[in-house]
């Protein structure tokens, strides 16, 4: 897992333009009924989860370790293309994939601080929110890259497709999500356990829930075609230094073993769905 994207409001905003509920250049929550909306994604966490969960919490030193989302993310994306990496944050994934695929990369990102630290990393970083307007200024795409994004949304089909709107005609679309369906997970459901956390697969601002087949079929209703599709070992993962026998073991052939098992039961102890995948033909 990586990110902490603030994408909800673009979503809400592209929702109310094109259906004419506000104008492109309105307040995002200027709605004409009375209710009480959430500023950024993190607000979600709101009474689930002790504090608000820290903006930063999934920026790390680059980390282009082949079994693990940044590089498998770079992997989909064609060498040399031109990408949009929709809320590209601290710019984690967003260096992995100009270092492996030689891509000039625009993020788009809204927070302020998470902007400048991924300009800092060397990203042309757009601070705004996603929308019509400026997708007709930045241009075509060979690939957009939604890295931990759509979870977040409470409509990510939106956001989907209208980041898709700026693809090429052969263009390419990769996505990372977590996988609900991963041991542990399951080994919680088991015990009766659905605990939010401020990281990772069972993160308090996460929205939408993901396994292989689910993600597929949404995909398929989305208008895209799965192309391929990976599963990240997430040997970072936090359960892993504190559940038996994991937290028991040394982290090298802990490593080793997470990496196995993800190659042999992807969907049981895979961190996270990597999808390449393209708009269906017309």
């Amino acid at each position: 897992m990586r990110r902490f994207v603030t994408m909800f409001n673009a979503t809400k905003r592209s929702y109310l333009v094109e259906h004419g509920t506000i104008e492109p250049g309105a307040g995002l929550w200027t709605t004409p009924m009375n209710s009480t909306n959430s500023s950024s994604p993190d607000d979600n966490a709101s009474g689930f989860l002790s504090e608000r969960p820290s903006a930063l919490r999934y920026d790390s030193a680059i980390n282009d370790d082949p079994g693990e989302v940044a590089a498998l993310v770079a992997g989909f994306v064609p060498e040399r293309a031109r990408v949009l990496d929709v809320g590209c944050g601290t710019g984690c994934v967003s260096r992995v994939i100009q270092r492996l695929r030689s891509a000039h990369i625009v993020g788009i990102e809204p927070e302020p601080e998470r902007a400048q630290i991924a300009r800092e990393r060397g990203i042309e970083v757009v601070q705004s929110y996603l929308t019509k307007e400026l997708l007709d200024t930045l241009g075509r795409f060979d690939a957009v890259v939604f890295a931990d994004v759509l979870e977040h949304v409470a409509n990510p089909m939106s956001l989907l497709q209208l980041g898709c709107s700026s693809l090429n005609s052969d263009g390419v679309v990769v996505i990372s999500v977590p996988n609900v369906a991963h041991w542990s997970a399951r080994w919680a459901l088991l015990r009766g356990r659905f605990d939010y956390e401020e990281s990772g697969i069972m993160d308090a601002t996460h929205l939408r829930w993901f396994t292989a087949d689910s993600l597929g079929r949404w995909l398929h209703s989305s208008g895209l075609v799965v192309q391929a599709m990976t599963q990240s070992a997430g040997t970072m993962l936090p359960m892993y230094e504190q559940v038996w026998p994991w937290r028991l073991m040394h982290p090298y052939p802990r490593s080793r073993l997470i990496r196995h098992l993800t190659k042999r039961w992807p969907r049981l102890f895979g961190c996270q769905h990597i999808v390449r995948a393209s708009r269906l033909a017309a």
